[in-house]
């Protein structure tokens, strides 16, 4: 037997000279696809795009809205909370007014402080009560009652002893 020489690297394998056939289908045959009409095609994508853009536009009008809605009621909500706190500091301004006006008149041995009309009390937003201009009992946490410190209304002595 003679030597072979190598194969060279770019002459073909004989392996690879062999044409691959394609494999013989197995099961039912698939006709080819119909003709596509591409103006139809290019008409429906169009359309489609229409109307997806169409609905974007809408969701971005209605979401605009509810952010719109969104926004006014949270300013009028700070802007209520706001309210009684501007009220109630404008009733410490008149408090210090009123004890400026507030003198001590002597009647005999004792003294006895007399007011000068302080004006109208304007009923408190912590409590609902018209304590003018003095401190609310309910924000400092005193009984509401007798303005104690040590306790609550509900443990008031006075309540208890029907004062």
């Amino acid at each position: 037997m003679a030597p072979r020489a190598p194969a060279r690297e770019d002459a073909p394998r004989r392996e690879e000279r062999v044409e691959q056939q394609a494999p013989t289908p197995q099961g039912p045959v698939i006709p080819p696809p119909p003709p596509v009409d591409y103006e139809v095609f290019m008409q429906g994508l169009v359309q489609a795009m229409q109307t997806q853009a169409h609905t974007q536009a809408a969701l971005q009008a209605q979401l605009e809205a509810q952010e719109g809605e969104m926004e006014q009621y949270l300013e009028e909500k700070k802007a209520s909370q706001k309210r009684p706190a501007t009220t109630f500091q404008r009733q410490d301004k008149k408090k210090a007014v009123y004890q400026t006006q507030q003198r001590l008149v002597a009647v005999g041995s004792t003294q006895v402080p007399s007011v000068r009309s302080p004006g109208v009390k304007k009923e408190c937003p912590h409590c609902g009560k018209t304590h003018g201009g003095s401190e609310c009992w309910m924000v400092a946490g005193k009984c509401l009652k007798c303005g104690s410190s040590n306790h609550k209304i509900k443990d008031c002595p006075r309540l208890q002893q029907g004062v």
